[in-house]
């Protein structure tokens, strides 16, 4: 076998995403063990041309005709080897493809659903940092994941903690888990008053203290609702009820996660607040690589402190957190209602329409309009997307500046 043959072949499904550049960068500190097949983005075409140029994958697909068009004739005149591609079923394609070995879900939103199926079915090695994956797929995704054999490894920082933390025996966790602690940093807003969440700007809502992320999860995490997300996630990812699940909120994001045993010990997972600690990890599951992140210094480090979420104001602060325990409780196809409201919520929001503390409000309202058949296959979930997002529209548009 030759070192090429012997290469891990990647797809990295939104590679221009801030996942997605920090994937690229830790596979970059090892071409010795892996090779790009392919690559995704939406529309940025020049992040994705220098992605070509300095990988060279097999493939590139933009989920967008036009900016797959205008990419074609970049490769082309910069003399690149890269076949262009583009739309959904390119995306499915270079998840499923026979040579890939594994799969990064980097892409934003409920688009990156189909593509995740493709690569469950396809029984890849699928990194799952696309939360909707498990929001909107939730028992259908799982059901794609067994039935094709895939090893499902959690990317996110919180997930990955968790994921590390627990035994390497999944038929073991039930009789071991007390519960799972998730991690909040509180974002931005942790400290401020909630009456003065409404006069918020999406630039401050952005400029998140620990972590470097895109607009939307930055919006999210100000908010808490990526952490309601991550609740729906945990609670499908390791098989436990949502009243074994706790958020507590960790300013320093140095914790990432805890697992609570039976006898009442604790075991948790700490690091950097750095992406390509996850990444690294998931490549190279079960073994450990260098990822490119700074060491933690414990002799520098300063004082972690915990805030309960029922104390300083945060319910308050961030009522999007309860839909989590809300949506799980709920008939199926509510965590993906929950996802598509919040998605148009924080787009609105973003384009100045609603203001910060309307995202919630656009959220419960679609929830409680809604009540829809249990989904049973893709089209189902995408059906239950579509009306969730035509449901949020008319509320923004009531509510809209």
């Amino acid at each position: 076998m030759t070192d090429t043959q012997a290469k891990q072949r990647i797809t990295v499904l939104g590679s221009t995403g801030s996942i997605g550049t920090n994937t690229l960068d830790v596979l970059g500190r090892h071409p010795d063990r892996f090779e790009v097949h392919a690559l995704t983005a939406s529309s940025q075409v020049e992040a994705m041309l220098a992605q070509c140029a300095r990988f060279k994958p097999r493939v590139a697909v933009m989920a967008q005709e036009a900016a797959g068009r205008q990419l074609a004739e970049r490769v082309r005149a910069e003399g690149l080897v890269t076949e262009v591609r583009w739309g959904a079923a390119a995306l499915d394609e270079v998840s499923f493809a026979p040579e890939v070995d594994a799969v990064m879900a980097a892409i934003v939103g409920a688009a990156g659903l189909s593509p995740c199926l493709a690569a469950a079915r396809a029984g890849k090695r699928l990194l799952l940092a696309n939360k909707e994956a498990l929001v909107v797929g939730g028992e259908v995704f799982l059901a794609a994941v067994r039935q094709g054999g895939a090893t499902l490894l959690p990317i996110d920082s919180e997930h990955s903690a968790i994921f590390q933390s627990l035994p390497d025996d999944p038929s073991t966790w039930g009789q071991r888990i007390d519960k799972i602690i998730l991690t909040a940093s509180g974002g931005p807003f942790r400290a401020r008053e909630p009456q003065s969440l409404r006069d918020v700007t999406p630039e401050q809502a952005c400029a998140h203290p620990n972590w470097v992320m895109g607009r939307k999860i930055s919006v999210d995490s100000a908010t808490m609702m990526n952490k309601a997300l991550e609740v729906i996630e945990a609670r499908y990812l390791f098989g436990v009820t949502p009243d074994q699940l706790e958020v507590v909120i960790h300013p320093q994001s140095i914790i990432h996660s805890m697992v609570q045993y039976k006898d009442n010990s604790v075991v948790a997972q700490l690091g950097t607040p750095d992406m390509r600690v996850p990444i690294a990890y998931g490549l190279s599951w079960p073994e450990r690589m260098a990822s490119g992140a700074s060491p933690l210094d414990f002799k520098s480090l300063s004082a972690m402190t915990f805030e309960a979420m029922d104390a300083h104001g945060h319910t308050e602060r961030f009522p999007g957190l309860q839909l989590a325990w809300q949506t799980l409780r709920a008939r199926s196809g509510s965590c993906a209602i929950l996802n598509a409201a919040n998605e148009i919520a924080v787009e609105a929001f973003l384009n100045r329409q609603i203001r910060f503390d309307q995202i919630h409000a656009v959220n419960q309202a679609t929830l409680s309009a809604l009540t829809l058949a249990e989904p049973g296959c893709l089209d189902d979930l995408m059906d239950i997307d579509r009306q969730g997002r035509e449901t949020a529209r008319g509320f923004v548009g009531r509510w809209a500046s």
